[in-house]
């Protein structure tokens, strides 16, 4: 009789777990943005569907942080229309500074901008390097190697949070005569591709820097608007929000700029007041909640909220 007695407890001890780790994940989602990637290449490439380099690299970043379900992640065509009825053009390489200011019109947390220096395939034999094999050569390898340069941005403060340099090879026997060239129908093809394969492989080195920053920083949302008693935040139960949690509103004062290198040194903070979550689910979507003030007044669009 002890035995299904101690198997129901070890099931009930593991469901336990479970919800305990989904509530912490939940609760842990970054609001995150990716902004196209500057293609520091030849510019020879594009994407399947006529993307450049840049574009179609954060595109793919993006569907691979939606699909991990440990972001919650802006959409690139949401973030264009928004950028654009802010009045805000984002031309040229994305610095960590424009890409802060975009951030906080976007209510995202961190901002992942870029650039790729490498894509492409070469072709190697015993005698080195070349770019064509002729007829006779010996057996050589065909090498596809693709690099990004990534930095996490936390849009609060413009600091850089995490920057490295992500690059894969990928690489097969080969006798054909040519580099091949890159250019595919379908996303299946670029899938089978050794370039495709290289690209997913980068792709999923830089969702690993985000899942190592994961742990860093504050959770951080932020007011959408305030009227009277009632202020709506940008999270809801979609990020772990719960009714009756209470929060501290901070409003950012002037930033600060190093006038020798035009890094942000971040801003003074004022407290505003406190809230409590009243309905974490306003809107019918889980992304935002209805919350009573508690304390202080003067609420306006932007200021940051952080548990206490």
């Amino acid at each position: 009789m002890k035995r299904p007695l101690n198997m129901l407890l070890v099931l009930a001890l593991l469901v336990s777990c479970s919800l305990w780790s989904a509530s912490l994940q939940a609760q842990g989602k970054k609001r995150v943005a990716v902004f196209a990637f500057e293609d520091k290449t030849d510019h020879r490439y594009h994407w399947w569907n006529g993307q450049p380099v840049g574009d179609g690299m954060a595109d793919m970043i993006t569907t691979t942080l939606v699909k991990s379900g440990r972001y919650r992640v802006m959409e690139r065509a949401q973030m264009a229309q928004l950028m654009q009825e802010q009045g805000l053009g984002m031309t040229g390489a994305v610095t960590p500074q424009s890409a802060a200011q975009a951030g906080k019109m976007l209510g995202v947390e961190w901002a992942i901008i870029g650039a790729v220096t490498e894509f492409g395939y070469k072709k190697v034999s015993t005698g080195g390097m070349l770019k064509k094999v002729g007829v006779g050569a010996k057996l050589g390898k065909q090498s596809s190697t693709v690099a990004v340069d990534v930095r996490i941005v936390n849009v609060s403060t413009g600091e850089i949070l995490k920057a490295d340099n992500v690059r894969k090879e990928k690489s097969r026997a080969d006798i054909g005569l040519d580099i091949p060239d890159i250019s595919f129908d379908t996303e299946a093809q670029f899938d089978e591709s050794l370039v495709g394969k290289a690209t997913r492989e980068a792709i999923d080195g830089v969702v690993k820097l985000l899942d190592e920053q994961g742990g860093g920083g504050v959770w951080e949302a932020k007011v959408i608007t305030a009227k009277e008693d009632q202020v709506v935040i940008n999270a809801g139960s979609e990020s772990g929000t719960k009714a009756g949690e209470r929060f501290t509103v901070y409003r950012a004062g002037e930033e600060l700029i190093d006038p020798d290198t035009g890094e942000s040194l971040g801003a003074e903070e004022t407290k505003v007041g406190e809230i409590e979550v009243v309905n974490n689910n306003y809107g019918g979507k889980g992304k935002a909640s209805t919350c009573k003030i508690l304390s202080g007044s003067g609420f306006l669009q932007g200021d940051m909220v952080r548990k206490p």
